[in-house]
């Protein structure tokens, strides 16, 4: 089986959520990042369950959906291990928003 990373970014994008919501509700805000972290345990066995990334159509760079986030990740150690890179709300730019992030190399 293999390991999930969650990068520094993807932490911090994840605490931005998190404060979000936890302005109407803490406890929905808790249940809510709960669920989206479990939402990436999949990935452990299956790392290539996800889809390409259409906008960039790299084959080790994966998404998963989880409700309307996109949950960017990077295959890595010959699917022994997947970086989670990013969460990004689907109604933002995400070329952009990602490319400003991290260089696709």
């Amino acid at each position: 089986m293999g390991e999930i990373k969650w990068s520094e970014k993807a932490s911090s994008h994840l605490e931005a959520i998190h404060n979000y919501i936890a302005k109407d509700s803490k406890t929905y805000a808790i249940r809510f990042i709960k669920s989206l972290i479990k939402s990436t345990s999949k990935l452990e066995k299956a790392p290539r369950c996800g889809r390409i990334v259409p906008e960039f159509e790299i084959d080790r760079l994966r998404e998963v959906i989880y409700q309307n986030y996109r949950i960017v990740y990077r295959i890595k150690n010959n699917n022994e291990r997947v970086e989670i890179l990013a969460v990004i709300h689907c109604s933002r730019d995400f070329k952009t928003t990602f490319s400003q992030e991290w260089e696709l190399n």
